[in-house]
């Protein structure tokens, strides 16, 4: 029997597979999850609750996840003294679609996240961030529905390489010599020394994807956005790069602001770009004007977050971790370890990476009744405590109430139907 960490793959599920670069799924798929540390079984378990009876619902016994459970963070450190086992890592390049919990950062350890040291081992080089408002969600803003993005984050390069050398140690001295012995830069002499990598290769395929997905969910524009203006050979590079990706293979489906102003044509897509600093301020201030957005690793970290601040914040918020033939779908919230276990917190961010999933798979009835299922729960006021203190007549209720909630009104939307 196949084993990963010496724990048996399900016997009645089938591996996902890649044919013609295209992924193959069985009705019967055998998914790698990760509960996740905190307050990650508490959400997993809800979360899992809302998938099955989505899939249950959607096709009538049909089709069935076969859920495999893999290990990383403090669970696997427990039982197998290591944070990121080696089997957890072989299961998801092997399964190629999988989905986890909020995990914890070990302190003083190997890895600087586990997060990162997942999608660097498996070139999951696309964070993709929808970033939406449910209707009901307390937001800060007047009108948060105005905001509906799609963040395409480039995930393995920028300073989230970890080329970096501390203070005082023999390599960063070494670095600031040679880079004033050799290229006349001076740096103080008590500086910490990072390598920011920008290439041609991961730009363009990072927009690339941007633009695919553009097409095919039939946006409207797709934005570059960087600090060219101070950072030319790297940030502005990105979106010089990004321009040349349109000439060379996407001219007969967009055009460029520069070319057609601030509409384009009709059937066309817009690509555009805008210096950081400046979308931030965009993001607040005209927020439908802009649908697809393409950026680098820093960059997308902070938009990303700041976008998901004014629909409602982290907890509805989620994300995507994609390569060419491999995703994890990934909570982008923190472990809130002090609430482990108490059934109170709100699983929406990982029933959200599930509609994701699904989406990712083919699978679109599914991930269709997963937001049925959130919007209309929220709309009755159906919430957990966090969303609960912030709504008038709301209706408090546990992590695994509300998953009930969202499939018992999933199930009256296919009724109604």
């Amino acid at each position: 029997m196949e084993r990963y960490n010496d724990h048996p793959v399900p016997v009645d599920g089938e591996a996902i597979q890649v044919l013609e670069n295209k992924l193959k799924i069985p009705t019967h798929p055998i998914i790698p999850f990760i509960e996740g540390d905190g307050t990650g079984p508490d959400i997993w378990k809800a979360a899992r609750t809302v998938f099955d009876f989505a899939v249950q619902q959607a096709y009538g016994g049909r089709r069935r996840v076969a859920w495999y459970e893999v290990f990383a963070g403090e669970k696997a450190h427990r039982q197998f003294n290591d944070w990121l086992p080696q089997g957890t890592i072989d299961a998801i390049r092997h399964f190629h679609v999988a989905i986890k919990g909020p995990l914890t950062t070990p302190v003083g350890g190997g890895f600087r996240s586990l997060n990162v040291t997942l999608r660097q081992l498996l070139d999951l080089y696309v964070c993709l961030r929808p970033v939406r408002y449910f209707s009901g969600v307390p937001s800060p803003m007047k009108r948060p529905e105005l905001l509906d993005v799609v963040i395409f984050r480039e995930n393995t390069e920028d300073v989230y390489a970890g080329i970096e050398w501390r203070e005082g140690t023999p390599e960063a001295r070494k670095l600031i010599e040679f880079l004033d012995r050799e290229l006349g830069k001076k740096i103080r002499p008590d500086s910490g020394i990072g390598i920011k990598p920008i290439s041609a290769t991961a730009s363009k395929r990072l927009i690339r994807r941007a633009i695919q997905y553009a097409v095919e969910n039939r946006r409207r524009s797709v934005t570059l956005v960087h600090k060219g203006n101070i950072m030319k050979f790297t940030e502005g590079a990105f979106r010089d790069w990004g321009y040349e990706l349109v000439k060379e293979e996407f001219s007969d489906v967009c055009v460029t602001e520069a070319e057609a102003g601030a509409a384009a044509p009709p059937g066309k897509i817009l690509v555009k770009d805008r210096i950081a600093d400046s979308m931030f301020q965009q993001a607040l201030l005209r927020p439908e004007e802009y649908d697809i957005i393409a950026t680098l690793n820093l960059n997308g970290d902070y938009l990303s977050d700041a976008c998901a601040a004014q629909v409602g914040g982290l907890g509805m918020a989620p994300s995507a971790n994609i390569g060419d033939h491999h995703g994890v779908f990934e909570a982008t919230h923190g472990t809130a370890p002090k609430y482990a276990g108490q059934d109170v917190v709100n699983p929406s961010s990982v029933i959200l990476c599930g509609s994701m999933m699904f989406h990712y798979m083919g699978w679109k009835e599914v991930s269709h009744l997963i937001e049925v299922g959130i919007t209309e729960t929220i709309r009755r006021k159906q919430v957990t405590y966090d969303l609960h203190r912030q709504m008038e007549g709301a209706t408090k209720l546990k992590t695994s109430e509300f998953a009930a909630a969202i499939a018992g009104n999933m199930k009256a939307a296919v009724v109604a139907a």
